[in-house]
């Protein structure tokens, strides 16, 4: 009996557990290992923080589920990976530390025979003094960190009402920041509720950002197709940002964040503060710290691990120029060049290099977005991670193993407001691939056909949808694997 141990229970760990279980059976032992005792559907996060949406509709328990499914769950935090087992058992372990009521203070050496680290990021305020929820901003990347923004922005659009004047900033809360699309979304769904709520003529919104441009979302922008033309993400985004008359701070790192001002630095060097009544930032992503040893117990951390804290798969990690990068540099198995049974999956792995340009200040600061690597791509990565596995249990074979690039991927950001079914509005984008591949599609990296862009109620429509058919799907509910990623 091989027993395969997952690290994480958000949309990459929870699809690769659901896919195993699925091939495997009760032949084969599947472990969860995650601290978190609910799934959360994160993209849905922007609606909790907004008040469109309760904690209730975008969480659920995870236990009911994997008992249901036949899944070992360990409610518990992975400190340490024994890639090579001791002395006692030469198969791989995992030290993990419960955080279930009661049993806190206990530990466990998990044994392994293949390891799947989904462990997603550590969210890094401390990156950016007096950056978050415990300071004196706010944020959207957990549910309860959204409630406590909608209540926030409840406050802010009251004093609104009775005539005071507010400014308030949505944004990246570093230079190097990822997921500028979710900022992107929120500030969109703020506009929104203030038009909602009729004060928006009182209201100064202003989005920051470490984008270059306008559109670039931490993808190096995209042309697409718009009814029948095509135009860049920059145009398209700068012009609804000129209708919804919202202004962009653009090329920025946040040094800190003190009560009622943000100081930052941009590109040309210059540093400037913003004054502000309501800061959603979001701050930049890092590994869970996972440290690693040896079977003598040399500690073989930097060997495994990205210095970033995220685990090195099958990329290419040579220091190339920009000028060099290739869709080719991304990886396709998800597996550790030491391990074969070890994998990193959603943001838990670590990227070859941005995808848009790299940018550094004349002072040396980075200003650059991270990769984005979330929602979809987490879930494919998952499911191809799972069925490698599951192959190579069954036959003792990884021949025909299944590939999935994000050079080779599509995606789909919709960035909706509102959540009723006829009063709401979406900029909905897709892109084939999310990297750009040059050789297959010389102009633009990407095909103009499959890379599009639009605004309107139906892309509202799909959002919802979505939302509803992917927690059902994550619940594990009959016909669950027929629902695409």
């Amino acid at each position: 009996m091989a027993r395969v141990v997952v690290l994480g229970a958000g949309i990459s760990g929870h699809t690769a557990a659901l896919y195993l279980k699925r091939r495997l059976g009760s032949s084969h032992e599947v472990v969860v290992v995650s601290p978190n005792s609910n799934y959360n559907w994160i993209p849905s996060n922007i609606w909790v923080g907004v008040g469109k949406m309760s904690i209730s509709q975008v969480k659920f328990p995870l236990a009911p589920v994997y008992r249901r499914k036949h899944i070992d769950f360990r409610q518990a935090k992975a400190v340490a990976i024994w890639p090579e087992g001791d002395d006692a058992d030469p198969r791989g372990a995992v030290d993990i530390l419960y955080t279930a009521p009661g049993r806190s203070e206990q530990s466990e050496r998990l044994r392994y025979d293949y390891l799947i680290n989904a462990t997603g990021p550590k969210l890094n305020f401390n990156a950016t003094p007096g950056l978050g929820p415990d300071q004196n901003s706010w944020s959207v990347c957990t549910a309860e960190h959204a409630q406590q923004t909608a209540a926030a922005l409840a406050e802010i659009i009251q004093a609104l009402k009775s005539g005071e004047r507010r400014t308030l900033v949505v944004g990246m809360g570093h230079g190097g920041c990822t997921c500028e699309g979710a900022a992107f979304e929120y500030a969109f769904n703020v506009e929104h509720e203030l038009r909602e709520n009729g004060v928006r003529q009182n209201a100064d919104l202003i989005y920051l950002s470490n984008e270059f441009a306008l559109g670039d979302f931490g993808v190096d922008g995209m042309k697409f197709s718009q009814n029948g033309y095509v135009t860049s993400s920059k145009l398209w985004t700068e012009s609804l940002f000129r209708e919804r008359n919202v202004k962009a701070i653009l090329q920025a790192h946040v040094e800190r964040v003190d009560p009622g001002v943000i100081h930052y630095e941009q590109l040309d060097g210059t540093r400037s503060s913003l004054e502000f009544d309501f800061a959603m930032l979001l701050p930049p992503f890092r590994g869970v710290d996972l440290l690693a040893y040896d079977k003598s117990g040399k500690d073989i951390t930097s060997d495994l691990f990205a210095p970033n804290g995220f685990l090195r798969v099958d990329a290419d990690y040579s220091a190339k120029p920009y000028e060099q990068w290739s869709a080719d540099d991304w990886p396709k198995s998800y597996q550790s060049p030491l391990y074969d049974n070890l994998f990193g999956i959603g943001i838990a792995f670590a990227p070859p290099h941005p995808i848009s340009k790299p940018r550094t200040s004349i002072n040396g600061t980075i200003i650059s977005p991270a990769p984005p690597r979330t929602g979809m791509p987490s879930g494919v990565m998952g499911r191809l991670v799972a069925e490698n596995i599951a192959r190579r249990i069954h036959s003792g074979s990884s021949e025909g193993a299944h590939t999935a690039s994000m050079a080779h991927m599509g995606a789909a950001c919709i960035a909706s407001a509102g959540s009723g079914l006829r009063n709401g509005t979406a900029a909905a984008m897709t892109m084939y691939p999310i990297v750009p591949d040059y050789k297959s599609y010389p102009l633009s990296g990407r095909d103009d056909k499959e890379t599009t862009g639009e605004i309107g109620l139906s892309g509202h429509w799909t959002k919802l949808m979505l939302h509803y058919l992917f927690i059902y799907k994550a619940k594990a509910r009959p016909g669950w694997h027929l629902i695409p990623e």
